[in-house]
């Protein structure tokens, strides 16, 4: 009787939390990026699918409890693609999102940046962001290999701005202000340009969209504008805290008389804020719109209206 009240029926495919709420969002994606699923094996992956798999057809060892099924979705969420099925690639799963992304907003925040330090550390961030864009996208329409070039033509205008504003620091104030500040705008603006140029084909192609059922209704492109822009928003979210807090936090530790007599644990210190702030905003900001988001049908084009009875259909907004 405990466990049921602590844990609901297991519903296969169906979130374990709430998702009309922003704290049911924020279980349910903390779940999704919690880093120890990186650590799962091949065997424990198989296990966990198989076991879907017998619930579904309902062949299901007796025993088997709703925790370990829900454990074993949360497993099967965080490392296979909800459209391709497939394997996503370890680095760049939301689950790794923080723990390999860290080390660049380290140096993305370090003090005395050059030109040269800053375009690197611009170019893995944008990298390694396009790479999470696309492995988490909406998978049901293919994406040309035409969007990696584009996303460097992107790159290479991002960085030739934020190194511009880096040259020119030393020359006014103004242009200190805006080099202290830009990496969090810029960032922004990349991030959003990131996500649009990466996910483009879904623009022209659409997305697929739902019945209550499950099943495929048609192909809608303005469902697939509403899931590009909410990512984009999240993705605006995201480096807002990381590049705010802390230096904001660090400043008032580096007057600590224990730190000023230890110069060498300013590093340390520094890494697990900024490990801390980027492990709390990332769920936050994911948690904004539903994976799973839904859609008035009378919003959508004609064709997918006169094809389903439902008033209301889900898309897969990508993550």
């Amino acid at each position: 009787m405990a466990e049921s009240a602590a844990c609901p029926a297991f519903q296969l495919g169906r979130p374990r939390y709430d998702q009309g709420s922003f704290f049911g969002r924020l279980r349910h994606f903390v779940d999704i990026i919690d880093p120890s699923t990186l650590f799962v094996s091949e065997k424990r992956l198989k296990e966990c699918i198989k076991l879907l798999d017998d619930y579904k057809h309902g062949a299901l060892p007796p025993g088997v409890s709703d925790v370990q099924l829900w454990e074993a979705q949360k497993i099967k969420q965080a490392i296979i693609h909800p459209d391709t099925g497939e394997k996503i690639f370890m680095p760049f799963r939301m689950s790794g999102y923080v723990p390999f992304g860290t080390p660049i907003v380290i140096g993305l925040l370090l003090p005395n940046q050059t030109v040269v330090s800053t375009i690197i550390w611009q170019w893995l961030n944008q990298s390694h962001n396009a790479c999470v864009n696309y492995a988490n996208r909406n998978a049901t329409k293919f994406t040309g290999k035409a969007t990696v070039l584009w996303l460097h033509r992107l790159q290479s205008h991002h960085l030739w701005l934020q190194s511009l504003f880096v040259s020119l620091h030393r020359f006014c104030l103004k242009c200190i202000i805006i080099s202290e500040l830009s990496p969090s705008p810029f960032a922004a603006s990349a991030n959003i340009c990131n996500v649009g140029l990466m996910r483009h084909s879904e623009l022209s192609e659409g997305v697929d969209v739902l019945d209550n059922n499950g099943n495929v209704v048609g192909s809608s492109r303005i469902a697939a504008r509403h899931a590009i822009m909410e990512t984009a928003f999240t993705r605006v979210v995201l480096p807002m805290p990381i590049f705010v807090l802390p230096p904001i936090i660090m400043s008032y530790l580096e007057r600590l008389r224990f730190l000023q007599s230890n110069r060498r644990l300013l590093l340390p210190i520094h890494s697990a804020v900024c490990l801390v702030t980027f492990g709390l905003s990332l769920p936050v900001a994911i948690s904004l719109f539903p994976q799973m988001s839904q859609i008035e049908v009378s919003c959508l084009e004609p064709e997918i209206a006169m094809a389903t009875d439902c008033k209301v259909v889900t898309y897969n907004k990508g993550l």
